[in-house]
């Protein structure tokens, strides 16, 4: 297949490319790069051997969108691309409402126009209600407590409206909990602009000096250390996850959590770092945030049984390709 990914030089979408060209299937990224990095592209064909064509389109400009369209005959599109920082969204709603959704459709209309029915969708365990009991399935009712996750809520209905209204359509969401990691070369992993928002990518700025401590918020959750729990999930085996759901993909709208069915406190982060970066992390506790949940973690047991899926990393290889990114990767391409 040949297959366009928006925001396709980001975290997940340069994994992702990484996988889909080692399995033999060609890619296109478009990037307005306000995330990331063009030289992004270069290594991804680094680590594959293989030329990848990426273009520098925002999905807000429609003729420009439509170009990309005209010069390539794309198979099926996995959509990452949209803004991402939920204390972002909360203070900018407007520009997350804009960009995320005007986006999204602009990127369907051109899809329809030169007939690609095929799209994998990149959504989040956002979108469940803080309510449901974990670990969440599929079936649980959807709801956000923030813009970032109404814009994830809105798209996964205009999704299901689309393939509902035109039975062509084959789509599958992805909700995928917290990746961390990085490639294994340490060529490719996270690089966020600033100070990064979540905590993995936290931590390793910390343990790398550049950041003096991690601020655990809240220590009195219902939980094992009292500590909040996530589900991490490394970003190959995210990045595989989309290959296979593309590979498996059939009419209608399918929904998967991507996630490995295992929560991990701050805490358990916290200490599988230390054991990959081989020192001490400073750390304090500060008040909860608002909003924050005690335990969040998936049930991937659907993906496994129709796409094949299961998690293959483990927490510490994550914290140790994470740390082997920032003292390698990171650094060469700041």
């Amino acid at each position: 297949m040949t297959v366009l990914l928006t925001g396709g030089t980001g975290f997940i979408g340069s994994h992702t490319a990484v996988e889909l060209l080692d399995a033999g299937h060609a890619v296109v990224l478009a990037d307005n790069y306000s995330n990331s990095k063009p030289s992004v592209a270069d290594r991804v064909t680094a680590i594959t051997g293989q030329a990848v064509v990426a273009q520098e389109i925002d999905l807000l400009d429609r003729a420009a969108l439509e170009r990309v369209f005209q010069e390539h005959e794309f198979d099926a599109v996995i959509h990452f691309a949209g803004l991402k920082a939920v204390g972002e969204s909360v203070a900018k709603p407007l520009e997350y409402y804009t960009n995320n959704l005007v986006g999204t459709l602009n990127l369907l209309q051109c899809m329809r126009a030169r007939g690609v029915r095929r799209l994998v969708f990149s959504s989040s365990a956002t979108v469940y209600r803080s309510d449901n009991p974990v670990p969440y399935r599929e079936d649980y009712p959807t709801g956000a407590t923030n813009p970032y996750g109404w814009t994830k809520v809105m798209i996964e209905q205009q999704l299901r409206d689309l393939a509902a209204s035109e039975p062509a359509w084959s789509v599958v969401l992805l909700r995928y909990f917290n990746p961390i990691g990085a490639h294994p070369s340490g060529l490719i992993g996270e690089d966020p602009n600033g100070i990064p928002n979540n905590l993995v990518p936290f931590v390793a700025k910390v343990a790398a000096g550049v950041l003096p401590e991690v601020r655990i918020f809240g220590d009195d959750y219902d939980t094992p250390d009292g500590t909040g729990v996530r589900d991490y999930i490394h970003v190959m085996d995210l990045a595989r996850g989309h290959r296979l759901a593309l590979e498996n993909i059939r009419p209608g709208v399918q929904t998967y959590n991507l996630g490995t069915g295992r929560g991990s406190s701050v805490r358990d982060v916290i200490a599988a770092y230390e054991e990959a970066c081989g020192h001490a992390i400073p750390a304090s506790v500060a008040p909860r945030r608002p909003g924050d949940l005690a335990s969040v973690y998936a049930d991937p047991a659907l993906a496994a049984r129709e796409l094949g899926f299961t998690t293959e990393y483990s927490l510490l290889d994550m914290c140790r390709d994470s740390w082997h990114w920032q003292t390698t990767g990171a650094v060469a391409a700041a």
